[in-house]
């Protein structure tokens, strides 16, 4: 009795299955039907009923229909995905993927699609994406048809804003309707309501879209138009100026690195060091020759070599200077002329040396991959290198502000600073303090130069485009002073990137050194100015 009741029970359910199933064609009979499409139309009414079933299955065959892998035959439906050629091609059924074995490829032609059915192929895996398990390929979906609205998606995105959880997927998708509908033929009290959700998109794409609308529109939705466009450019505007202080703080991170180690040398030792750009490029070099070492010794250490680079560019750029300190400056203190000239001479033959042994061509130092790319955030791009570098120079201002305040070498430095006859005095030494103060900044200059082989060429020459504006950082800033030094470099360097859109990168330095030297006719000891008696002759 009991089987009895259980078989009325499940009998109509099955039947009912049974008829529903009869009623909708499978994916096999579709997939059959493009032997016989022989119009872009027909094919095109294939994929969009292919899209409709929401099924992940059909995914493989449409990827091969839009990169012209998918053939058919006619006399008998069959219909494949061809991977390969020649005898060496195989036969894949289109929802499985599986190789058929024994299938011939005997009047098989191929399916043809054209540019208006790619992008019907593009927009329906859009569609089907915005149903996948993972939240990020559905916002990565619903982000493609904000980019490419087609108003043929807006019932698909009708069902999937409805069954939608994540709320940040379910506003990307709502602007892509939004978008879609603007497209399409509906009323404009919809399209109104469109224009309303896209007014808080601050987006350059939308923001084409909407003046496509005010220029074919009236009435009611043109002001809509206009709202939501002026909204968006403000919203622009704001992004746009931060990408501008971004580009300033990234240059600004770039000229304290570069003006670190000359504000230290200049600031103890009074010292106009035009070589100092040479340093630089040494690190520079340095970095080159210990990446092309780790890649021949150590390729599955590549992504470390910098690691490697840093302390050896250190190390050779202040034993350079420490030599150029005891063998030259040491004999012209005091001669700030002649001092001038011998390091603008050294710089010469640095530079000659280095394209004795390197060439005269640049070399490229590859970026590791964790600082390769970029992210964004909002409307503005920020690449992986910069953002390290501007974490490196701000490292490094720490560290030698702690050597500067917390050691006794650095005690020793401000004490030569403030006051060189005291502190000889005192019984501190400071022909080595400044033999190895300038080895200091000699070395930081060294480790600026890594930092600058990976946001550019490496050439003879590429100390020189720096020398300059790390002298007008430091003066500006304050002749010794560290603080003066990261203020005045990120100033500048904000400077910079304001001024250039309107005056050109060549006039706004020069609209930027007038104002200096302005300023520096009110303050001439710079932003922040030394404490003692260090304005002794």
């Amino acid at each position: 009795m009991i089987l009895r009741a259980l078989c009325l029970i499940l009998l109509p359910l099955l039947l009912v299955a049974g008829t529903a199933r009869a009623q909708d064609p499978s994916l096999a009979e579709i997939a059959a039907k493009f032997a016989t499409a022989e119009k872009f139309d027909q094919t095109e009414a294939l994929v969009r009923e292919l899209g409709a079933t929401g099924d992940p299955a059909v995914r493989p065959l449409l990827e091969a229909l839009g990169e012209g892998r998918l053939q058919a035959r006619k006399s008998d439906g069959a219909v494949y995905i061809v991977e390969g050629s020649g005898k060496n091609a195989k036969l894949l059924d289109p929802l499985t993927g599986e190789e058929v074995p024994d299938a011939s490829a005997s009047g098989l032609k191929k399916v043809k699609v054209n540019n208006g059915l790619r992008r019907v192929i593009r927009d329906t895996l859009s569609s089907l994406t915005l149903g996948a398990k993972n939240p990020q390929a559905r916002l990565s979906a619903a982000s493609n048809m904000l980019a490419n609205p087609d108003p043929a998606m807006v019932e698909a995105l009708d069902a999937a804003i409805a069954a939608e959880g994540d709320p940040a997927v379910k506003q990307r998708m709502q602007e892509a309707r939004a978008a879609a509908v603007l497209q399409s033929d509906l009323p404009d009290a919809e399209k109104i309501a469109a224009v309303e959700v896209l007014g808080s998109v601050g987006d350059r794409n939308v923001l084409s879209l909407l003046a496509a609308v005010e220029a074919k529109s009236e009435g009611d939705l043109r002001r809509a138009a206009e709202r939501a466009s002026n909204n968006i450019r403000s919203v622009l505007a704001a992004w746009d100026a931060a990408q501008n202080i971004w580009f300033g703080i990234s240059l600004g991170s770039v000229l304290l690195l570069a003006a670190i180690g000359l504000a230290i040398t200049f600031g103890v030792m009074g010292v106009i060091n035009m070589a100092h750009g040479e340093m630089v490029m040494l690190g520079a070099y340095t970095t080159f020759v210990v990446q092309g070492a780790v890649q021949s010794i150590a390729p599955n250490l590549q992504d470390w070599s910098l690691a490697f680079a840093l302390p050896i560019a250190f190390v050779v750029a202040g034993a350079v200077g420490i030599a150029i300190e005891r063998g030259i400056i040491r004999f012209l203190y005091g001669r700030p002329l002649e001092t001038l000239l011998a390091t603008w001479g050294v710089s010469l033959v640095l530079q000659q040396a280095v394209r004795t042994i390197f060439g005269p061509t640049n070399r490229e130092v590859a970026n590791p991959s964790w600082m390769s790319g970029s992210f964004e955030i909002g409307q503005m791009a920020i690449t992986w290198n910069r953002l390290w570098i501007v974490v490196f120079s701000l490292a490094v201002f720490a560290l030698l502000l702690f050597i500067f305040n917390r050691t006794s070498w650095g005690l020793h430095m401000r004490a030569v600073t403030q006051n060189r006859r005291m502190a000889a005095s005192m019984g501190i030494r400071t022909p080595w303090v400044d033999a190895f103060t300038f080895g200091l900044g000699s070395g930081v200059a060294g480790i600026a130069g890594v930092a600058l082989s990976q946001i550019g060429n490496v050439s003879p020459n590429l100390g020189q485009g720096y020398i300059i504006d790390s002298f007008m950082v430091v003066v500006f800033g304050g002749v010794g002073n560290l603080w003066g030094t990261l203020l005045g470099a990120f100033s500048l360097g904000i400077a910079n990137k304001f001024l250039e859109p309107y005056a050109g990168a060549v006039l706004g330095k020069i609209v930027v050194l007038v104002l200096i030297i302005l300023f520096i006719q009110k303050r001439p000891r710079g932003l922040f100015a030394l404490k003692g008696r260090a304005v002794e002759a």
